[in-house]
């Protein structure tokens, strides 16, 4: 869904820390993450499964990976608090 994003912490040496995200950018679009052979992969996919843009690091690398979905609508007739 559009505003799906995920956060990716890596260890870049001694430069200290960098983060990266990948957010879906246009509407039916998700972002997808999966770890193969020590490789996290964070693509952006759409409704076909066709990825549109991907980002590749080693999993040694990685400190923190945090998804942020986008909220479900509220049903009509209630109010968020």
């Amino acid at each position: 869904m559009k505003g799906d994003r995920v956060e990716v912490m890596i260890d870049a040496g001694g430069e200290g820390t960098r983060t990266y995200e990948v957010v879906a950018t246009r509407a039916g679009r998700r972002v997808e993450v999966t770890n193969r052979r020590g490789v996290v992969e964070v693509s952006e996919v759409t409704r076909t499964g066709s990825p549109v843009r991907t980002a590749r690091f080693m999993s040694s690398r990685v400190l923190a990976l945090v998804e942020y979905p986008i909220a479900d609508e509220q049903p009509s007739g209630s109010q968020a608090e």
